[in-house]
């Protein structure tokens, strides 16, 4: 049971802030999503990147504008969830579940259109989202006008699925409970955020979803520091989980990132297939 991964939409950005030591070229960065077909579960996305809701919905925030104004996503219509659903004979009402890494507006936007899916997040942060006040949610571009009103009924935190130790790794939530999907913490970043790891595949698989921006900013010497201070939930913490990220990788894993522009053997405009 293998992943694959589809670009919602492309964002610019200067690698100078991306990148120590990177140049000011403007990188056409990706939003990534995952998809596979658990044997038991059935279908599965991991998150669900930018879609149409973010830019037309007609209710939306003045600070949810403004959010989509700074950032100008450019959508890739062909790499939708809805589209990728339907390449494989499936709609959004057949996704049975929705791993959310973290709230931020990248990763959530489509969640509404998935109207029979759970959702596995972090029950933690879910919480502490909902007590938050509008400019936290703003500086860390978390929206909760996002969500489905149905999203506390229909989640199930991770912190409630089997802590399983695993030998080399760090530890993880057994998501489905059967050894083939786990969440691994990766704080920092935003709260609750956390990677996809795929023990089973050859090489093991580590989606480490915003650890970094790019795969080339992994390594100590390189690691932005600008970027990371004024965005981050927990800047301190950002780097211990970059050294987790960089220490599967070094260990032989394939990692992958929400946003580095580098197609992989995963990403479907690559070929990748189930």
């Amino acid at each position: 049971m293998i992943p694959v991964f589809a670009n919602s939409a492309w964002v610019r950005g200067p690698e100078r802030v991306l990148l120590r030591h990177g140049g000011w070229r403007m990188r056409r960065l990706w939003v990534r999503y995952g998809f596979f077909v658990h044997p038991v579960v059935g279908p599965v996305l991991i998150d669900t990147g930018y879609t149409s809701r973010i830019i037309t919905a007609p209710d939306r925030s003045i600070w949810l504008r403004g959010y989509i104004r700074a950032l100008a996503p450019d959508l890739n219509d062909a790499e939708q969830p809805e589209a990728v659903l339907a390449r494989h004979g499936l709609s959004p009402d057949d996704v049975a579940t929705v791993i959310v890494t973290h709230f931020h507006a990248d990763h959530i936007s489509g969640l509404a259109d998935f109207p029979k899916a759970r959702f596995l997040a972090s029950g933690a942060a879910w919480a502490a989202l909902r007590n938050a006040s509008t400019f936290g949610h703003t500086r860390h571009g978390v929206f909760p006008e996002l969500l489905p009103e149905t999203f506390g009924a229909r989640l199930d935190p991770i912190e409630e699925r089997p802590m399983t130790p695993q030998s080399g790794l760090p530890g993880g939530y057994d998501l489905f409970g059967d050894g083939t999907v786990y969440a691994i913490a990766l704080p920092g970043h935003a709260d609750g955020h956390f990677g996809v790891l795929f023990p089973k595949s050859d090489p093991l698989l580590f989606y480490a979803t915003d650890a970094q921006w790019l795969i080339d900013a992994l390594p100590q010497n390189a690691r932005p520091r600008i970027l990371p201070r004024l965005i981050s939930d927990t800047y301190a913490k950002v780097g211990q989980s970059t050294d987790v990220v960089e220490g599967i990788r070094n260990a032989g894993g394939r990692v992958l990132l929400c946003h580095d522009d580098t197609p992989t053997p995963h990403d479907l405009c690559n070929g990748a297939s189930l």
